[in-house]
């Protein structure tokens, strides 16, 4: 491998935290986690603000990504054949379920949020495209991990809550019960108080190349603590309807 530039390789693993995480992180936090003299990151972070990548709080001094990056993630989203062929269906599946859906693609050992059709009612939201989640907390994740023969998930299985699978044993028994039944749940897993519904996307080689799922309160999804069967039907159809779309 030929050589790298270092103040390359240290702004991308800024990007990387800024789009992990909080979205807002001081210099002293980034400095830390890199292990680099505030100095240093000082002049990496003013190029970066600089060239519209990285925006600075002008209250909190804090950074967060800036709009510069997010319309070239953007952008390349756009292009995606997978987000393309599903956004239809997406939007059909949140109307119908009358909750949030999502599609994600497997991106190095996470899940990458590509497409967020927001709950149709007036409650407030946040757009969740560009988001990292944890393969094994969530239903997305775990059907990735279910599908994917040389994945698996990072380790040491990090708690998002008390429900968060962490043994690995559990996990792979788990991920055998998604092959089996042909789509994953997620009980309050990733969030207090949250259940998740996911199924697989096939390319026409039959490979898994992304999941489809929707979430939504426990109270609406799993109202006596078990699925209501008819959401897990309608998240299926979907990923079926994206899969016949993907073969054309």
């Amino acid at each position: 491998m030929g050589e790298t530039i270092q103040s390359v390789e240290r702004a991308a693993a800024i990007l990387r935290l800024l789009a992990s995480g909080p979205r807002q992180l001081g210099v002293a936090e980034l400095a830390r986690a890199m292990g680099l003299p505030k100095g240093t990151l000082h002049g990496i972070l003013r190029t970066l603000v600089h060239v519209g990548f990285v925006e600075q709080d002008a209250a909190t001094g804090k950074y967060r990504l800036g709009a510069t990056l997010l319309h070239l993630g953007s952008s390349y989203l756009d292009v995606n054949e997978l987000r393309t062929r599903s956004i239809n269906w997406a939007d059909a599946l949140a109307g119908r379920s009358r909750e949030s859906a999502w599609i994600g693609t497997p991106h190095e050992g996470h899940v990458l949020v590509i497409h967020h059709v927001f709950r149709p009612d007036d409650s407030m939201q946040t757009l969740q495209v560009g988001t990292y989640l944890p393969t094994h907390a969530s239903a997305l994740g775990k059907v990735l991990l279910a599908h994917d023969p040389y994945g698996e998930a990072t380790q040491p299985l990090e708690p998002s809550t008390k429900h968060t699978i962490v043994d690995p044993a559990a996990l792979e028994a788990e991920l055998a019960q998604v092959r089996a039944r042909g789509w994953a749940a997620e009980m309050e897993e990733l969030t207090e108080g949250e259940v998740a519904i996911a199924a697989p996307i096939k390319d026409p080689r039959g490979l898994v190349v992304g999941a489809i799922g929707i979430r939504g309160a426990v109270e609406r999804l799993a109202p006596d603590g078990g699925l209501n069967m008819q959401f897990v039907s309608y998240v299926r159809d979907a990923a079926r309807a994206i899969t016949r779309d993907l073969a054309r």
